[in-house]
């Protein structure tokens, strides 16, 4: 559907959870599925026991974007959605997996929710292109999901979202009117009837 609505996008292609950190055949597998799908190139989270399928991947002609920080596949091994990369350990780590990710073959790198010294520090070092989620203005570029941006989701307010639209509002005043319209039967009319 993405593919269909974007053709002229360049579309990365998010490998779902479980599907990768297999045997290599495995790997392949599911991305060939996301790539026959449509997507332009892959994205994987993480550096550890990730590099040698980046590595492959990109040989085999699939651009590959890497994911470090928070990692949403992996946020309950990193105790819940939290800043990553605070303390030194985690900090160098990132720093690390950043670096090898890049030597990997990596063509770009989200940093989700780590410190804005750290996603600052590593575009000014990668010379592959950062886009930052929660990351500070250091980055290259920047994400921000269209259900945040457009205020639908009520109950999920990280520090970093910015919303420009109160479309739950919006969306719960049109299923408000509709419901009305058809409790007193003004929906449909006879123009929207055949």
């Amino acid at each position: 559907a993405v593919v269909r609505g974007a053709p002229e996008k360049f579309i990365v292609g998010d490998l779902p959870f479980m599907s990768y950190r297999k045997d290599l055949s495995s790997n392949m597998s599911a991305i060939a599925e996301v790539m026959q799908a449509g997507a332009h190139a892959v994205k994987l989270e993480g550096a550890k026991g990730n590099l040698d399928l980046v590595r492959h991947s990109v040989d085999s002609g699939v651009p590959v974007m890497g994911h470090l920080g928070l990692t949403p596949q992996s946020v309950h091994q990193l105790g819940g959605f939290k800043v990553q990369g605070k303390d030194k350990k985690q900090y160098e780590e990132i720093f690390e997996g950043a670096l090898q990710l890049e030597k990997a073959g990596c063509f770009s790198l989200v940093l989700e929710c780590v410190p804005a010294d750290l996603a600052q520090a590593l575009s000014r070092e990668l010379k592959i292109p950062t886009i930052g989620i929660g990351a500070g203005v250091g980055c290259d570029g920047q994400v921000l999901v269209l259900q945040d941006m457009l205020g639908m989701n009520l109950d999920f307010r990280p520090k970093f979202l910015r919303t420009y639209l109160d479309g739950a509002e919006l969306f719960k005043k049109a299923f408000n009117h509709f419901h009305h319209d058809v409790i007193e039967g003004q929906f449909p009319s006879q123009e929207e009837s055949y």
